[in-house]
């Protein structure tokens, strides 16, 4: 029922986007999204939250007075198909993108920079943080890397001290993620150099493919290795999976998970499989009641009254933060009379320090670009799952545990 609440939906906002009228003080802004391929069960809802975010935009006074016109295109998490996309989006006049997948977004980060067409994605690969390579690709949340270092941190901080064997044996760690996909893989390397970091034995990585829903002979190849902690760097239906696997199998290790692994769905789908897996947590939950969630609840039962909000994730939340990211880029930019690719980024987002997306109200941590770091800050919350419930456990500060490690080593990767 859920899919066909979103069928219908996406397939509305689709036809929307290509009837707005145009006009001479409009801005047009392209989109590629996810909501048939791979990672489409995190995808669709993330699709949602930008189209009712540039609706918030433009009803609240758009681009110093210029509406946005959005046009967006599924793209199935195929990267030729999202090259397509974005050239034909690039010749509609498109300034700046709202993109999606780490595998579409790398591939095109290259041509997004000789084309200086700046690129707000949801993936946050570390990859795409060092303006010397890949300038114009950015986003509102700390990266990939970050968040694995900051979630394997507390975990060795909040959890290892209570199991029987601290202080007798280093803890063990190991990875389960899809080798090929460059989501699932982007931040091995550095958690890996954490695990080394904080003194982990580290076990060998498990193959689990993003659409995977059995996963018991990795799941029996780590029950040798015994580790007491995994990452896993999959998307929810393939964690759902992996977790019920293990939880079958008496692997009895906790799990720290990567972003888009880790939603609402987790619990409904996983139950007591997924009790005390942990998570970064760069902005509110969908069903938080905080700060300013209010006007998201408020645009997502306006725009999209078909879908109950019990079936919303907190990528809805996502999205509306990397869109109003987006929003205060242009509008400085704008403000400077430079609305080009180059105005945007440098006039835009590279002049905000500390700046707070709708006033801290999504839970978002302040964000910072400069014209030689685009990592947005080095705060992380972590949360854990409890009886359905997301907790917080703690707030990792890495440039602040590790300042040197973060100005000289980190960056990038």
């Amino acid at each position: 029922m859920r899919n066909k609440f979103f069928t219908v939906v996406l397939a509305f906002l689709t036809i929307g986007i290509f009837v707005s009228s145009a006009s001479a003080a409009e801005i047009k802004i392209g989109g590629l999204t996810d909501c048939t391929g791979a990672t489409s069960d995190v995808g669709r809802d993330y699709a949602l939250g930008l189209a009712e975010a540039f609706n918030y935009v433009n009803n609240t006074g758009g681009i110093n007075g210029k509406k946005i016109k959005y046009t967006w295109f599924d793209y199935g998490y195929r990267i030729p198909e999202a090259i397509t996309k974005y050239n034909f989006l690039k010749r509609m006049g498109v300034i700046a993108i709202e993109g999606w997948g780490t595998g579409d977004t790398e591939a095109l980060s290259p041509t997004v920079f000789k084309d200086k067409i700046p690129y707000v994605s949801a993936s946050f690969s570390a990859h795409l943080t060092n303006p010397a390579k890949t300038p114009y690709n950015l986003f509102f949340a700390p990266d990939y890397s970050t968040q694995a270092r900051s979630v394997l941190t507390a975990w060795f901080e909040t959890r290892w001290p209570k199991n029987k064997d601290y202080g007798k044996r280093k803890p063990r760690f190991a990875c389960v993620y899809a080798f090929p996909a460059p989501y699932a893989s982007a931040p091995i390397k550095a958690i890996k150099d954490q695990a080394k970091l904080l003194g982990f034995e580290i076990g060998d990585d498990q193959d689990v493919a993003l659409t995977s829903m059995d996963s018991k002979s990795q799941i029996m190849a780590l029950q040798k290795f015994k580790p007491d902690v995994v990452w896993h760097g999959n998307t929810t239906m393939c964690v759902t999976a992996t977790l019920r696997d293990a939880y079958a199998l008496g692997l009895g290790a906790d799990w720290l998970v990567n972003y888009w692994g880790y939603d609402e769905n987790l619990y409904k789908l996983a139950g007591k499989a997924a009790e005390g897996a942990m998570c970064a947590g760069p902005a509110y939950f969908f069903g938080d009641n905080k700060g300013q969630m209010k006007i998201v609840h408020e645009y997502a039962a306006k725009y999209n009254p078909g879908i109950p909000a019990k079936d919303r994730l907190k990528f809805t939340v996502t999205a509306w933060s990397n869109v109003l990211l987006l929003r205060e880029a242009l509008t400085r930019a704008d403000k400077a009379g430079d609305l080009t690719g180059p105005g945007i980024l440098h006039k835009g987002f590279e002049t905000m320090r500390d700046f707070k997306i709708l006033d801290g109200g999504l839970g978002t941590s302040p964000v910072t670009f400069t014209s030689t770091d685009h990592r947005t800050t080095s705060i992380v919350p972590v949360y854990e799952l409890r009886s359905g419930n997301f907790n917080y456990v703690k707030t990792i500060d890495l440039k602040a545990r590790w300042p040197e490690k973060w100005a000289k080593e980190w960056l990038g990767w």
